[in-house]
């Protein structure tokens, strides 16, 4: 029985090869970097429990393993400009928590490990280099000339996808201005910050940049927001994150610092999740960039990979085409949302940030105008097709 190749090793590509090794078909996962590849930050940090229930779904008891290892915090705060406009604690819950945060490389190890259990044949500096699609089948070919043949691939090749490109498939979109900093800091043993996540709008320690802090294990992660004519010399250094970061946490962190990154907001959705003759089938970063605001990016691609799973399980033209609508569909509303939340992170219109001065003052009077600050940084859910829960 040929097998159905998966293109890419990052937590969407492995849950696919978990959910198709689920549906009791061979896989062979191809992965242009070596075994044992050192991936820094902590990139995708939530874990969603619609999420978990997928994952589940695949290889049961995954979900605790993830949960056990990851931190649920249970008390949200949102500030403006140095005063707190919002804060409520969650009971814990009884059952799966509704998300559990740990760092995408903490995530991956875990479904690796279940992949490696699960009997996936794993093929590692395998860079692709050609795909030739077949009504058949498809045929992949590396940079060194090895090739191999699946009834179908599921390509979780990333933003700069080789097989989406080599399909001549465009990412339709756009993207915003500026740019954010992503640092990952180690806990101070002993000293630990409150297990909270915090939204600062205008921080004033930072010039009135606004601030996310989110706690995983064994650290936290901060999100600065920068001007659109700051230089990335100013805040998005190593050197620069020292000179800003203790006026968001306080001293001691400067040498804690585990790593540094930047992103811009990108929102873009390819204009097809398929191939014309139904075999290869788009998930993940490869189909869709969104943003990190809002937990879309991970969650969506591993709502991607189970759909793609069982499409190609089903094995019919009918099923892949359905896929590749549903998602594509719960890809464009993402996009959208994520541009409703840029919209109010990053306001081109100066009437938002009027609003959002006026809800801050209200607050403590008006305690819905403090819910207004604290969600609507994440953009609205609901009203798309998904295959479980929220509209990934």
């Amino acid at each position: 029985m040929s097998p159905v190749v998966v293109v890419g090793a990052g937590p969407v590509g492995l849950s696919a090869a978990l959910g198709l090794r689920a549906h009791g078909l061979p896989v062979v996962l191809l992965e242009a970097d070596p075994e044992g590849r050192e991936r820094p930050g902590s990139r995708a940090l939530f874990v969603h429990r619609e999420t978990l229930g997928l994952l589940d779904g695949m290889r049961p008891g995954l979900a605790a393993e993830i949960t056990s290892y990851g931190r649920t915090w249970h008390t949200r705060r949102t500030l403006y400009r140095g005063r707190e406009v919002y804060s409520r604690t969650f009971p814990a819950p009884t059952g799966r928590p509704p998300f559990t945060s740990l760092r995408q490389v903490d995530t991956e190890r875990f479904l690796l490990d279940a992949c490696k259990e699960a009997g996936v044949e794993f093929e590692w500096g395998a860079r692709v280099a050609g795909v030739r699609v077949m009504p058949t089948g498809v045929v992949l070919t590396a940079e060194d000339g090895r090739t191999w043949t699946g009834t179908h691939v599921v390509a979780a090749d990333g933003a700069r996808s080789t097989v989406r490109r080599e399909l001549g498939i465009p990412l339709e979109g756009s993207h915003g201005n500026g740019f954010h900093v992503v640092v990952d800091i180690a806990d101070i043993p002993g000293a630990e910050l409150p297990l909270e996540r915090v939204f600062h709008y205008e921080h004033p320690g930072t010039g009135g940049r606004s601030v996310m802090r989110v706690p995983f294990t064994g650290g936290f992660q901060l999100d600065l927001q920068c001007h659109d004519d700051d230089p990335h010399e100013a805040y998005g250094t190593e050197e620069a994150v020292r000179r800003w970061l203790p006026a968001v946490v306080g001293e001691g962190y400067e040498d804690r610092i585990l790593w540094v990154s930047t992103y811009r907001f990108l929102r873009k959705v390819a204009a097809s999740f398929t191939d014309p003759h139904r075999r290869v089938l788009l998930v993940g970063e490869a189909a869709h960039l969104f943003p990190p605001f809002g937990a879309r990016g991970m969650n969506s691609g591993i709502a991607d990979a189970a759909a793609a799973a069982a499409a190609a399980a089903a094995g019919t033209v009918a099923a892949v085409e359905e896929f590749a609508e549903v998602r594509r569909a719960a890809g464009l509303f993402n996009s959208a949302a994520a541009g409703t939340a840029l919209e109010h992170l990053r306001p081109a219109r100066r009437i938002v940030r009027v609003k959002q001065r006026a809800a801050a003052a209200l607050a403590p009077v008006l305690p819905w105008c403090g819910s207004w600050l604290e969600h609507a940084p994440y953009g609205p859910r609901g009203g798309a097709p998904a295959v479980a829960g929220r509209k990934y």
